[in-house]
């Protein structure tokens, strides 16, 4: 409904259209009161100034298409860059200072507002122009692209004309990622990364190799097939090659801030993940069991962008 009763363009005077707009006002009033044919002149030459910068402005907007391009992924804290395309669909018709604003809502945000600008001076017809932004999230969750603002001064200046193009998009923040160590051996402590019995030998049977995941530990790197092939290559190894760990979040009673309990959460298992281990990742009512590879860490994390913090059984609403 509130699309339906959007108008299609919105026209918005400049500081030097409200200037020009006084002009037209002085001199019809001057015109009225002294009859002066000159002034009638200068008068409906600056009003078809007017109609002739909606018109040109109109042609500018006209045929516009706008695509953006996501980055593989997003982490609190982190710039990204998103690119957007921007298209002129009109065959014949160029145009003209091209102003496009992303709109959206940010994580844990109420209200939408524009993420990135960029600008465009020229489309040529049937053309297509990149341009990009960069955004940094400040924290993790969902973050929603709804519409493009597209709009244009050209070719006065006087008025700032606009549209909407709908054009609706998702992405998950991760939690902030710390560069931080997997600790060894933290038993007992909750909110901690814990190694579990019965760790690896470093000598396990080799039965194979795969190509490098993100994840994946560099010592597993099979160098010498690496080389011959072009591409990075790691070693698959019979049990567990880099031992196993468990993430413990507790999301029930924690006495601490919960943010930042995630945070440290997802900073040591992607630590415990880039140097080898298995990690698994266990809350107060939820367990994942432990993994390895790029699949396994966009899991984890992605759970974490969005766990919320729970009720304690024993509390009545």
């Amino acid at each position: 409904m509130r699309r339906r009763l959007q108008l299609p363009r919105r026209l918005r005077p400049t500081r030097a259209g409200w200037v020009f707009f006084a002009l037209v006002f002085a001199v019809g009033f001057a015109a009225l009161n002294t009859g002066n044919n000159l002034l009638y002149l200068v008068l409906s030459l600056m009003l078809a100034f007017l109609v002739l910068s909606g018109i040109l402005s109109e042609a500018a907007l006209r045929g516009i298409r706008v695509e953006r391009r996501l980055p593989f992924e997003w982490v609190a804290g982190r710039a990204s860059r998103v690119v957007l395309e921007i298209s002129n669909a009109q065959p014949r018709t160029w145009s003209h200072a091209i102003v496009v604003e992303d709109l959206g809502s940010a994580p844990r945000a109420s209200q939408d507002r524009a993420f990135g600008t960029v600008f465009a001076m020229l489309v040529a017809p049937g053309r297509t122009e990149s341009r990009s932004y960069r955004f940094e999230p400040d924290a993790r969750g969902e973050l929603r692209f709804r519409a493009f603002r597209v709009s244009t001064r050209f070719p006065f200046g006087l008025f700032v004309k606009s549209l909407e193009i709908p054009r609706e998009a998702t992405a998950i923040v991760y939690p902030r990622l710390a560069a931080r160590r997997a600790p060894r051996r933290l038993l007992g402590e909750p909110r901690t990364i814990r190694e579990a019995e019965g760790r690896g030998a470093r000598n396990a049977e080799v039965t194979g190799l795969r190509d490098f995941a993100r994840g994946d530990s560099p010592r597993r790197v099979h160098w010498r097939a690496s080389a011959r092939r072009g591409v990075l290559l790691v070693r698959e190894e019979a049990g567990s090659a880099g031992g196993e760990a468990e993430v413990i979040l507790r999301t029930r009673g924690a006495a601490e801030d919960f943010e930042t309990a995630v945070e440290r959460a997802a900073s040591q298992a992607e630590s415990g993940l880039r140097e080898g281990l298995r990690v698994a990742l266990r809350t107060d009512t939820q367990r994942f069991g432990s993994g390895t590879g790029a699949v396994h860490r966009a899991r984890l994390l992605g759970f974490l962008a969005l766990v919320e913090p729970e009720r304690d059984a024993d509390t009545t609403p």
